[in-house]
């Protein structure tokens, strides 16, 4: 499946903010779009950014939501139609829908400095649900659900760098993870207030509304 494969903060230079695209790096001063918060491109320094209409606002934030999740735009509208099939307000199910993918999962657990390297690590086979090897980033994770590096994969590189910041690792209060056992358990489902994401989602709804 084709995926973007440029520079990772070119993206949020496209959407005038910060993505938290690069995990921790993001939130030092070395985040490339701290030194060059202008528009990508030849013409992008030194030009007012355009005034958009309500539709180009509409589709920014969309675009910004498909870019943090790292979600092409035909999985994206499927997860949009789930969430309006579903009891309560779209918006709200779908950035929950969204949250429950195993990748971003992995990624608030703190096995995975960005979404990029989770969705990376999932793909390769390091971690079980339930005691079952998944390796599909979109794997949707219920309450219940523990997720659990793999044994082999414990002896990684990536994966001993990654354990040796857990114990100072905060996670959401919708997930628990154990540092001595490299595990996570889904306690329940987040809340809007917890998704802690850049995004009106509601002008997402607006823009597939029409």
């Amino acid at each position: 499946m084709a995926r973007y494969t440029g520079p990772v903060c070119r993206q949020c230079r496209r959407e005038g903010g910060k993505l938290y695209l690069k995990g921790d790096k993001c939130y030092t001063d070395k985040c490339p779009f701290s030194r060059r918060g202008y528009a990508p491109g030849q013409h992008g320094q030194g030009q007012a950014r355009k005034k958009l209409s309500e539709y180009g606002i509409q589709l920014r934030e969309k675009q910004k939501a498909r870019r943090i999740y790292g979600i092409l735009e035909k999985q994206f509208r499927s997860y949009f139609e789930k969430a309006d099939r579903q009891k309560g307000i779209t918006g709200e199910n779908l950035l929950v829908l969204l949250e429950r993918r195993l990748d971003n999962v992995v990624f608030r657990l703190g096995f995975g400095a960005s979404r990029t390297q989770a969705r990376q690590l999932v793909r390769h086979g390091h971690f079980t649900v339930n005691g079952h090897r998944v390796d599909i980033p979109s794997y949707l994770v219920k309450p219940g659900d523990v997720i659990q590096v793999k044994e082999k994969s414990k002896e990684s590189p990536i994966i001993k760098e990654m354990a040796e910041g857990l114990a100072t690792k905060t996670v959401p209060a919708w997930l628990e993870m154990s540092p001595q056992e490299l595990s996570g358990k889904v306690l329940r489902y987040p809340t809007r207030e917890e998704i802690d994401i850049p995004i009106q989602e509601h002008l997402i709804v607006e823009l597939y509304s029409r």
